[in-house]
């Protein structure tokens, strides 16, 4: 299996990759990416009213991906317990660090981080080496960090649920359940992950 292969054709499905694991041969994992929300707003999954959209959407799309380039088998983040631990290997790629909020930022995609899947294959490809420390390292000011209205995001106390779905219910907490997470817009390499606010409204309404 040649990686560019496999990138290609989790692009045309309308995922990126988001790192690789050595995992009993190689461990792909991906995610959404810009092209992500148009492909999927046109899919039976958005537009049958059904529960869990994007999870049956990326069932159907992952299996397809394994199917198509010859993977041992889809791997999905989601449908538990047991749950796969999809933030270990997340971390163990390279990609994706732990940011001064407590929450995984992505090289590419900063707080923006939407597993959608992996592909494990029984091979061993050549894949890039990721050399970049974390963004957050480079972060001068760190906005992360005081974004949230309700300081229910910290590194040292960890996620205080509670105090966040309250918030949510509030008239001011609107701007995150129609736009997404203030704290993850707020990270500038977020900005490049080309999330739209009516997809962020939709992760935000299941999160919810």
């Amino acid at each position: 299996m040649i990686f560019d292969e496999v990138q290609q054709s989790v692009a045309k499905a309308g995922l990126i990759v988001m790192g690789t694991v050595p995992n009993d041969g190689t461990l792909v994992l991906l995610g959404t990416g810009p092209a992500f929300w148009q492909i999927f707003s046109e899919s039976p999954e958005r537009l049958d009213k059904q529960p869990d959209p994007v999870d049956r959407w990326s069932r159907r799309i992952v299996d397809g991906l394994a199917d198509h380039l010859r993977a041992k088998k889809a791997i999905f983040p989601f449908g538990g317990p047991p749950y796969e631990p999809f933030i270990a290997w997340a971390m163990a790629s390279g990609r994706a660090f732990q940011s001064p909020v407590g929450m995984l930022v992505h090289d590419a995609v900063g707080m923006m981080v939407s597993y959608r899947g992996a592909l494990q294959f029984a091979e061993t490809f050549a894949v890039p080496t990721p050399t970049a420390p974390s963004p957050c390292q480079s972060c001068a000011t760190q906005p992360c960090t005081k974004a949230c209205p309700v300081d229910a995001l910290s590194a040292t106390h960890g996620y205080d649920v509670a105090t966040c779905h309250a918030y949510l219910d509030t008239n001011a907490g609107q701007d995150c359940m129609t736009k997404g997470c203030i704290v993850r817009r707020a990270c500038p390499v977020s900005q490049s992950a080309g999330r739209t606010a009516e997809q962020s409204k939709l992760h935000m309404k299941a999160f919810h």
